[in-house]
């Protein structure tokens, strides 16, 4: 009977563990694999994000695949924890018309129209079909739609406008980037993906990743 007692309260104790086990990894949820979810980049990248883990996209308003991207990524971000830090990157691969829309998001950056006219232009472009092809016709969208049309040329051809556009390309160079929308986190990780939805779940991963990678770093820090 004694033998049984024991045996049963074995059985009980390595059930809970089981159980332990199970909640405790439906918590984290599953983990990132390497090759499946994200790649890492050959050399690590600076972030703009100190304590934080950043999170940087790298898109164009003339991609079609970017403006698919554009509201399921908004909604994603909104989401993100504190310790999170998303931003964005205009780039262009060399063409002079995404040159130009690379131009229209950091001038909007600087004339404080972008949280305004950002979904709309890409709405501009690609369900209206509109050919906001230059400075000029993108400077007269931007008055149109309740922007600051002086503003925008101002900033459009300015040294830090042109010097941004510039480094975006360069970054995205140095990020390894072969096509866009494009996530990239904390500097050393690439985001994988066969289609949007998927591409945010594996950026999910990543995070929680880079977030229990940071927990024995700190823990030993302090320990110093």
């Amino acid at each position: 009977m004694l033998l049984r007692t024991r045996a049963s309260r074995l059985l009980c104790l390595l059930a809970a563990s089981a159980l332990v086990a199970s909640v405790a990894f439906g918590a984290q949820g599953p983990r990132a694999v390497e090759g499946t979810d994200y790649r890492k980049l050959p050399a690590p990248q600076p972030t703009n994000s100190p304590g934080k883990i950043e999170v940087l996209e790298f898109f164009s308003y003339g991609c079609p695949h970017c403006n698919e991207f554009y509201p399921l990524v908004t909604a994603w971000q909104a989401k993100l924890p504190r310790d999170v830090a998303f931003r964005r990157e205009a780039v262009s691969f060399g063409h002079a018309l995404w040159v130009n829309l690379a131009r229209a998001y950091y001038a909007l950056q600087v004339s404080g129209d972008l949280a305004k006219l950002d979904g709309a232009l890409f709405h501009a472009l690609h369900v209206e079909q509109l050919p906001l092809t230059d400075e000029q016709s993108l400077a007269d969208w931007v008055g149109k739609n309740g922007g600051n049309a002086d503003k925008f040329t101002a900033a459009y051809t300015s040294f830090g406008v042109n010097n941004h556009t510039v480094q975006a390309d360069a970054m995205a160079e140095a990020y390894t980037v072969e096509g866009i929308p494009a996530l990239a986190i904390d500097g050393r990780y690439l985001v994988l993906g066969d289609s949007h939805e998927e591409m945010l779940a594996n950026a999910d991963k990543v995070i929680a990743m880079v977030r229990a990678q940071a927990k024995p770093a700190a823990a030993a820090t302090k320990a110093r």
